[in-house]
């Protein structure tokens, strides 16, 4: 059966399915911890499909917190031309890697 979800986090949306493994916006969560997404904005079970407008009420995703962690370092670098100006710097994002329980 084709089931999935649409939700919101962290300013994104992100299609789901059951047992997916996704990086989201860091969250306030422990690891090992459930989850529960509130904002889904479209629900589908096979030829029956959900839109919210904005949100499907009464909808829920339920998630497994698998870890806390920091994504490799991006490279920040601003240069023009003729003027000796450089500044290199550094930035590494903060995300939570959760696996999708239930929808």
């Amino acid at each position: 059966m084709n089931k999935f979800a649409v939700i919101e986090t962290g300013g994104k949306q992100y299609r789901v399915a059951v047992g997916q493994r996704i990086r989201v916006e860091k969250l306030n969560a422990v690891e090992d911890a459930a989850f529960l997404f509130d904002k889904i904005l479209l629900r589908a079970d096979g030829d029956k499909v959900e839109i919210g407008t904005p949100y499907v009420s009464g909808a829920k995703v339920e998630a497994k917190v698998l870890r806390q962690a920091r994504d490799r370092k991006k490279i920040v670098f601003k240069y023009h031309s003729k003027t000796r100006y450089r500044k290199k710097k550094g930035h590494r994002q903060s995300f939570t890697e959760v696996e999708i329980a239930k929808i």
